[in-house]
């Protein structure tokens, strides 16, 4: 079985290629110094970035290969979920340890191009580096939203109720169930290949229901203090209305933990956090029975003021910080 270092860079990158199609928009892809694309007309393009680094966002002892390059799409395609974008296209950077084997890069390109061929998205170019430490996957992807149908984290208003898709606490339980061997078993599986929520986030776009809207990649602590801090307004969140599965919950309450701040804290849900008034009770109909059988649980409301806090047991706390790299 051979490693990286042993294939070679231009073996790797045929590798890659061999694997990958183009719609008629791609003008040029890989093998040139850069990919050209066709825009798509009366769009505006929505571009964003994110890095997975071994032993940061993923440990390779339980995550599988085709995990890390599900996981490294998903959460772009989770941003431009956000943004009320349609994906179309992503750029992959590989740094690699000399020792990897090259089988375990097909795994991460079977994961990687399995979400991609769920959301019609072409992987259009990227690079690959050495790396002397960690495995990192790289992805950047672009969309396409219209003029008018773009979602920000900037405009919700006092007032506005606050609104979750799916399910909360997940991702963490799903983690630890992993690390420790005992836990969530069937959170384990949102946490290896989470379903970022891109139809959600063009339908409210489209129908224009939501005044903003936020990923929860990095957990509902950090998605609504983003939203509120962009928003310049407060959040109060419902902790008992916040829907946490029923297993998780009894899983923290058995860890001694409390469950709403637990799930308020952990990352990995790829949930979207959104707001929208009364008024706009039409449009989130719409949105709803569009989506089907996934869940939207209004957990709040937008306030005056800049706190953000939750309320649950008949006590008001401050929403903690959520993940942040470096502290």
């Amino acid at each position: 079985m051979k490693t990286v270092s042993e294939l070679g860079e231009r073996a790797l990158i045929e590798r890659i290629t061999a694997r990958l199609s183009f719609p008629p928009w791609v003008i040029v892809g890989p093998g040139d110094d850069a990919a050209v694309l066709a825009p798509e007309r009366g769009s505006l393009e929505v571009l964003t970035t994110d890095a997975q680094v071994e032993a940061v966002h993923f440990d390779r002892r339980f995550v599988p290969p085709d995990a890390i390059g599900h996981r490294a799409l998903a959460v772009n395609l989770s941003d431009l979920a956000a943004m009320g974008a349609r994906p179309r296209a992503a750029l992959l950077s590989l740094v690699l340890p000399d020792a990897m084997e090259a089988d375990a890069i097909d795994g991460m390109l079977d994961g990687l191009l399995a979400l991609a061929a769920a959301h019609r998205v072409s992987l259009v170019g990227g690079n690959i580096s050495r790396s002397p430490g960690p495995l990192v996957i790289d992805v950047t992807a672009i969309g396409a939203v219209g003029p008018r149908r773009v979602l920000t984290r900037a405009g919700a208003r006092p007032g506005d109720d606050v609104y979750v898709t799916g399910t909360i606490g997940d991702g963490l339980a799903g983690l630890k169930s992993l690390q420790s061997k005992v836990g969530v078993r069937r959170a384990e599986a949102r946490y290896l290949r989470p379903e970022p929520r891109v139809r959600a986030g063009m339908l409210l776009g489209r129908n224009r229901a939501a005044t903003a809207c936020v990923d929860l990649s990095d957990g509902l602590a950090d998605g609504v203090r983003r939203l509120a801090e962009a928003s310049h307004v407060g959040i109060l969140l419902d902790g008992e209305a916040l829907p946490i599965p029923e297993d998780v919950r009894e899983w923290h309450l058995a860890q001694g933990r409390d469950p709403v701040m637990a799930a308020l804290a952990g990352g990995d849900d790829y949930e979207l956090l959104f707001t929208s008034p009364k008024r706009f009770a039409g449009r989130m109909r719409s949105a709803r029975s569009s989506l089907g059988d996934l869940p939207i649980t209004r957990i709040g409301v937008v306030t005056k003021g800049h706190r953000v806090s939750v309320s649950a047991g008949g006590r008001e706390r401050d929403v903690p910080e959520g993940f942040q790299h470096f502290t």
